[in-house]
């Protein structure tokens, strides 16, 4: 596949960039704007705890499920009209959460916001790859940085916005960031001059989402998002528990922990889609990710006590494999249609696969009465993703494999 020519990154591109970026802002704010103030909820909605666990596997359960369902919807309204649904409904979903006046409305919405969400997840990338073909990686670097930042924007602004004005508000506001989403692709529809859409033709490939099935290449992708999502959501649930038993943490201390964790994914966001895509340096990030994943958590198994920040650290590091995952996507398919299949496969079967992380560690905590074998589970996840990393990192596409099934 010849080079493509790089061109200046705002070149007629305006309304596609600030419409990707503004995407990516909303695709974590759902998740993160309901934990800090849920005590609220089950306060003034007696939800049970068996709703609150169901909120808690709905974003993961719904970005599988619509992950399936989403390159159907791109082929036959377009990606970005397929968007453009994907964002209303947003709008609507976060505004009936501030609306709720049950636990029953209150789960019907947030299925609703994250069924957009997972339509939005699938389709970003394919979206970089239309409009953004010569900077793939620099665009996913700013995208998944604007995820990152989604993700720690929310549990700052949550508990004073309720304090101030209600929890209804705290959630309702993000109705508005979405909606603001919604204005430069609606702007990019009506364009006379709209880009790359004569370029790069609508339509998916036949079989080419079916033939995912029994792809290395999609499976590899596929594992290195799975090995992400399951530490990042096992963690998010139990790490403060985990920590307070193994290492005497207090609650306080236990969040900002927690909070380590989580911003060390700022750094691979910026860092790694670059790395990978300008020099190729896959199997070197797998490695890292690897390593990291398996020295973190066995810190924690062995001298748990003794600098719980930097295993918490060692441990975030590992996650970068959900950037670099989504940047292969793109490296790893020839055309926007490849990407469209490549990105929903990925996303829906890895979801669906991160799904049971929360749960699994749990029921083996359960099982096992202390966090030793839950630690070494997830441990152990980094053997997958090192297997998977030796064939994602071979320059192959999902379409030369297709044409040669």
């Amino acid at each position: 596949m010849p080079p493509i020519q790089p061109r200046p990154l705002w070149a007629g591109r305006t309304l596609a960039l600030v419409g990707i970026v503004l995407v990516a802002f909303n695709l974590r704010t759902a998740v993160a704007s309901l934990s800090p103030i849920i005590v609220r909820l089950e306060q003034d909605m007696s939800i049970s705890p068996t709703v609150v666990g169901l909120l808690g596997m709905l974003p993961p359960l719904c970005y599988a499920v619509f992950g399936i369902v989403t390159p159907a919807l791109a082929k036959r309204i377009g990606l970005e009209v397929a968007l453009v649904v994907a964002l209303a409904a947003l709008s609507l979903g976060l505004a009936g959460r501030g609306l709720a006046g049950d636990a029953r409305w209150l789960v019907a919405a947030s299925t609703l916001t994250f069924a957009a969400l997972g339509v939005g997840n699938v389709l970003l990338p394919p979206l970089v790859k239309r409009y953004f073909p010569d900077r793939i990686g620099l665009v996913t670097t700013i995208y998944v940085t604007a995820m990152s930042v989604s993700t720690f924007t929310p549990p700052l602004i949550a508990v004073p916005v309720a304090d101030a004005a209600g929890w209804r508000v705290s959630l309702g506001l993000w109705a508005v960031v979405a909606a603001v989403a919604l204005l430069p692709w609606l702007a990019l529809l009506v364009h006379p001059r709209r880009q790359a859409a004569d370029v790069l033709p609508e339509g998916v490939a036949p079989g080419l989402l079916r033939f995912a099935l029994r792809s290395p290449l999609a499976w590899a992708i596929t594992i290195l998002f799975m090995v992400s999502g399951f530490n990042a959501y096992a963690l998010f649930a139990w790490l403060p528990s985990i920590l307070n038993e193994i290492a005497g943490t207090t609650p306080a201390e236990a969040g900002a922990l927690l909070s380590l964790f989580a911003a060390m994914g700022l750094p691979a966001a910026l860092v790694v889609p670059i790395i990978a895509a300008r020099h190729g340096r896959v199997r070197l990030l797998v490695g890292i990710a690897s390593v990291t994943i398996a020295v973190g958590y066995a810190g924690l198994i062995i001298a748990p006590a003794f600098a719980t920040w930097l295993w918490v650290a060692i441990v975030g590091i590992g996650p970068l494999l959900f950037p670099l995952s989504l940047v292969l996507i793109n490296l790893r398919t020839r055309t926007h249609v490849g990407s469209v299949a490549l990105s929903g496969f990925v996303q829906s079967v890895g979801y669906l696969m991160v799904a049971v992380g929360p749960l699994a560690v749990g029921l083996l905590r359960d099982a096992t009465g202390g966090w030793f074998w839950p630690l070494l589970f997830l441990l152990g996840s980094a053997v997958p993703a090192a297997v998977a990393g030796l064939v994602a990192s071979q320059p192959r596409y999902l379409e030369d494999e297709h044409a040669e099934a």
